[in-house]
């Protein structure tokens, strides 16, 4: 494999030596270059492979770093900063709403996880005498998790060594990711997807319909797809003929409760709409609800109207953040009885839960947690009394909030300044460090803090990914030499320590989430996809699951660690270098 790579960078150089010469004067041009390129190689499939544009960025980069391009070290500390602090700010509500007794129970795989990585990252530096750089490459590829790269790199940066054996170190820590990520990937794509059904002789599919009906259905999911595409909510106006001399409760129980009649006019004038109130001939009416349901209302009321005219109902859509004390650690179904008892039922409904960038299975038992995003649907004042029962409003802005951001960021820097001497070394956390603190506080505390406008997901997004891109491409420009050295060096080692990284804790995992906690496999799926951080694996789960169930898994340990898995990098040099 180590001959095999090596002879492709070889001949990609020779091919790319004339454009690569030239881009030794550009360097800006060559880090842009790196990111687009790889970006599209990494977003192509090989079956349920994708390698992502991160490892496609680094293979870009380290083919044109054979020049001996070299970017100055403030740029890719500052896009770092960038990346880590956005990291820490996206999953900040969600890390801190973890921290609770269910979370804990599944953040039991985020501690095997680091433990066993961390373990098995010392052995391997004593046994094959892995340098601390290498050594933690090799955990950011097997893990699949690129942040170690950065925090790793900025620890190394800090050692009291010559500026070309710090060059070197860094090196070895983007080359020993590049070589292992596609190790680690198939590992835990394979191991969570196929084995361990195997294993368990169980259907993935069965298990997830048996874990969906077990937690059971509300008025907007009663399949297993709901929560990927749920119904569509429409309203419609009829006369009543048929339903004359009936209660309008009696009617709504009729449509199966998901669609209900939202208004009621009796001679060009509304009447209250209650379950008691009796309908009477002539009467119009707007029902509204899934599209489904609606559509079987003339078959119980009489005929379609079609012109509403003054029935129009006024809808509007919200979403709000749990954030009210209390509302963390209700079940959908509890939060539905407590709006139910004001009597608004009818006239507001859940349209989806959002909890890290991932719709939620819409299922009564599925536990809300501090940072989740609601979106209701109904009249603006029905909507605002049911949003009481949740939190704040998700304050609608597509501007990002720079000043909050900044001062983020420069207090994360300033954290990260701070050492402390320990063996020889001083240690501290570092930009990466500082950063990652500050952005998961600065995130948990805006959730808290309407007032403080959010930052669009989208700016949150943009700024992970040109962050870790911008500054991989850095590393891996300043490190394309020095890959031929320490791939020839350790050959198969690296592959082989990846695939253990990737495989002993999830093993671990499965045990302790089988045998001991009992989990459904569904989740039990999720969790173990969440513990390395790893989408692609998630995906796999659920295109073998055919529902979102394993969303109930993944989502808490990945929030976990997402945070912890990052600071094995400069525990892992300072192990070495201690």
């Amino acid at each position: 494999m180590s001959d095999a790579i090596t002879a492709f960078l070889q001949f990609a150089w020779h091919y790319l030596g004339l454009p690569g010469s030239w881009l030794g004067h550009e360097p800006e041009i060559a880090v842009f270059l790196s990111i687009g390129i790889g970006f599209y190689i990494g977003s192509r499939k090989i079956g349920p492979i994708q390698l992502g544009g991160v490892c496609g960025t680094l293979m870009i980069a380290l083919v044109l770093g054979q020049s001996g391009i070299v970017v100055p070290p403030e740029v890719k500390n500052v896009f770092f900063a960038l990346f880590i602090f956005a990291l820490g700010y996206a999953g900040g509500p969600q890390f801190f709403g973890s921290l609770n007794a269910k979370g804990l129970r599944l953040g039991l795989f985020s501690v095997i996880e680091v433990s066993v990585v961390l373990l098995i990252a010392w052995l391997s530096m004593r046994i094959f005498s892995l340098d601390g750089g290498t050594t933690a490459g090799l955990v950011a590829g097997a893990a699949t998790e690129s942040a170690v790269i950065g925090t790793a790199s900025d620890a190394i940066s800090r050692l009291p060594f010559t500026p070309e054996y710090i060059r070197t170190l860094q090196a070895n820590v983007v080359t020993a990711y590049s070589v292992t990520y596609i190790f680690g990937l198939i590992t835990i794509v394979l191991f969570t997807s196929q084995i361990i059904p195997l294993i368990l002789r169980k259907n993935v599919q069965e298990e997830a319909d048996k874990l969906w009906k077990s937690l059971g259905s509300n008025n907007l999911a009663d399949t297993p797809e709901a929560g990927d595409a749920l119904p569509e909510m429409i309203g419609r106006s009829f006369i009543v003929t048929a339903g004359a001399k009936k209660e309008v409760g009696h009617i709504n129980r009729l449509l199966g409760e998901s669609a209900f009649i939202e208004s009621l006019y009796r001679r060009k004038k509304p009447v209250e709409v209650t379950d008691s109130t009796v309908l009477r001939s002539g009467d119009a009416v707007l029902v509204f609800g899934q599209r489904e349901a609606v559509m079987l209302a003339g078959t119980v009321l009489g005929e379609e109207c079609g012109k509403p005219g003054a029935l129009n109902m006024a809808l509007d859509t919200e979403k709000y953040i749990v954030s009210r004390k209390g509302a963390a650690g209700l079940t959908l179904g509890e939060l539905a009885n407590r709006v139910r008892e004001e009597e608004l039922t009818r006239h507001v409904h859940l349209v989806s839960v959002m909890r890290n960038t991932h719709a939620m299975p819409l299922v009564p038992q599925l536990t809300l947690q501090a940072g989740d995003q609601l979106q209701l649907l109904g009249s603006p004042e029905t909507i605002r009394q049911a949003g009481r029962f949740i939190g704040d409003p998700l304050v609608s802005n597509k501007k990002t909030n720079f000043v909050y951001i900044g001062l983020g960021l420069i207090l994360g820097i300033l954290i990260g300044q701070i050492s402390i001497p320990f063996k020889g070394i001083d240690l501290s956390l570092g930009t990466g460090g500082g950063a990652l603190l500050t952005g998961l506080v600065f995130g948990w505390f805006q959730t808290r803090s309407p007032r403080i406008s959010a930052t669009p997901p989208a700016s949150l997004e943009l700024m992970k990914d040109i962050g870790l891109a911008a500054f991989v491409a850095c590393i891996g420009l300043s490190a394309g030499k020095q890959a031929f050295l320490l791939v020839r060096q350790y050959g198969p080692i690296l592959p082989l320590a990846g695939v253990s990284i990737a495989l002993t804790p999830a093993i671990i995992s499965f045990l302790v989430g089988h045998f001991l906690l009992k989990l459904e496999l569904p989740v039990l799926l999720g969790g173990i996809a969440g513990q390395q951080c790893s989408t692609p694996a998630l995906s796999a789960v659920q295109a073998a699951a055919g529902n979102t169930t394993p969303l109930m898994g993944y989502t808490i340990t990945y929030a976990i660690s997402n945070v912890l898995l990052p600071l094995l990098g400069p525990i892992i040099v300072g192990i070495a270098f201690s």
